[in-house]
């Protein structure tokens, strides 16, 4: 793709791209507990205007956001989907490519799809050939779809800004890959498109042993090496429902700390004070508890009386119940709440689940989708046949164990013992499980043949020698 091509791809698709960038940076904003009501302007305490009894200026957020997106995470990913392509050998190569890091990624999947509505997972070789993979930053990818139907990944422009160490000067790097190559180009971020976008060499290649940097990167992995994993079916963030009604909380919770604290502070009207300055006022009555007070004969009684504030508790305390109630449900979520789980258990606990499990059932089809594409490209670098894949996603969430252990030792003979060990409760690799039993049962029969050897004759079950 030559320069001028280029700058009209990245002209066509970054203009549409700021507004996303802007939905996803309020998302993480409100992740971290860093909502809008932190960003309100301070209250001017200079204006005549203002209310003298409106003193108080506390910001006070609540991190709902942030507690429903990780509550996802750990319902979901605490442990993580297991794959099965029918070999026990190429499950284990594939277990071994996943590597440690494997859980880790699929909750950073799991909060940038959440925050973001999309996540994106990168895969690449190392110079040594090895497969590499991570969680690239939603805000730095720009799709490019098919027109079809089946609307496929034809291409990924990745937008990044980089300092480059020999020079000191901030670069925007734009890389465009497709299902054969990737080409990078760069321009100083203080320049302009059209006057500063070069090539950019970037990648290392190795001829007879020698590495040069080249701004064109060759692949063999006949598709865009980027897998999106969209957070549901209509691609939205986790915050469109609920930010709303966040703010709602913060400003009503925050209004009634500053009533609180601007209670404190009394107004001291007085009538027929004899004085001008109010310092020997407040002196004479933190001192002898009086006050001297004029009277000026016109019937006109003199006296000192007191403002204060009257807080409406009960509307308040109604409506942030309310709010926090309408805040899980939009955001089906499990309220924390420890008057809601009483001595739930069996359905019960399911119901308390059930909107949480909605939104993870959402999650569930479209990541399905995404690691299928990400396992036959593993199987594609192992070379082993990879036709069909067995998902196993398991669900972190208070259980009754007793219930589903006794649930899986009745269905004895009815399911394959396979399907009793990947759910039951206390088994996290039915894989593994299956060779400790096995272990455990040949270790048995060891020990049953080492008897009659010691003994030097069979044994009825009855004890009785034949």
């Amino acid at each position: 793709m030559d320069l001028e091509t280029i700058k009209k791809v990245i002209k066509r698709y970054t203009t549409g791209h700021a507004e996303f960038i802007v939905n996803a940076t309020t998302a993480e904003r409100y992740y971290r507990n860093k909502n809008d009501i932190l960003l309100n302007k301070p209250k001017a305490q200079e204006e005549d205007t203002e209310n003298p009894l409106r003193n108080a200026d506390n910001r006070i957020p609540r991190n709902f956001h942030g507690l429903l997106v990780n509550q996802k995470a750990a319902y979901m990913f605490t442990a993580p989907p297991l794959f099965d392509i029918g070999s026990q050998d190429a499950n284990k190569r594939i277990t071994e490519v996943l590597g440690d890091r494997y859980a880790k990624a699929t909750k950073d999947l799991c909060i940038n799809a959440s925050n973001c509505s999309v996540a994106w997972l990168h895969y690449w070789k190392n110079s040594e050939g090895a497969f590499e993979y991570g969680v690239v930053d939603s805000k730095q990818i720009i799709p490019v779809w098919t027109s079809d139907l089946n609307k496929k990944l034809s291409g990924i422009l990745r937008v990044y800004d980089e300092l480059d160490d020999t020079d000191g000067e901030l670069y925007t790097i734009y890389q465009y890959w497709n299902d054969k190559q990737c080409q990078a180009f760069r321009k100083k971020t203080s320049d302009t498109l059209d006057e500063g976008l070069q090539s950019y060499a970037m990648f290392s290649t190795f001829v007879d042993n020698e590495a040069s940097l080249q701004d064109t990167y060759t692949h063999d992995y006949d598709r865009v090496p980027f897998i999106p994993f969209f957070n549901n079916n209509i691609t939205t963030s986790d915050l469109d429902n609920i930010k709303k009604l966040i703010d709602t909380y913060d400003k009503v919770y925050s209004g009634f700390v500053n009533d609180l604290e601007d209670i404190q502070e009394i107004i001291f009207i007085l009538t027929g004070y004899g004085g001008t300055d109010l310092a020997p006022f407040l002196q004479d009555l933190k001192k002898y508890k009086t006050v001297k007070l004029d009277d000026d004969g016109d019937n006109i009684h003199s006296g000192i009386q007191t403002l204060t504030i009257d807080i409406p508790v009960e509307a308040r305390e109604k409506l942030l119940d309310i709010t926090r109630k309408a805040i899980f449900e939009q955001g089906q979520g499990v309220d924390p709440q420890p008057e809601a789980y009483g001595n739930a258990s069996g359905v019960a606990l399911k119901y308390l689940y059930s909107l949480l499990e909605l939104k993870a059932g959402l999650m569930e089809t479209e990541f399905k989708l995404a690691f299928g594409e990400f396992i036959r490209a593993i199987s594609k670098y192992l070379n082993v046949d990879c036709k069909s894949i067995i998902q196993t996603w398991t669900r972190t969430a208070i259980t009754n164990d007793t219930e589903l252990a006794a649930i899986a030792t009745s269905s004895k003979g009815t399911i394959s013992d396979k399907t009793i060990l990947k759910n039951h409760p206390w088994v996290e690799d039915a894989d593994q499980e299956e060779k400790q039993i096995k272990k455990e049962q040949q270790a048995a029969e060891d020990e049953a043949d080492q008897y009659k050897d010691t003994f030097g004759q069979d044994v009825n079950n009855d004890g009785k020698e034949k």
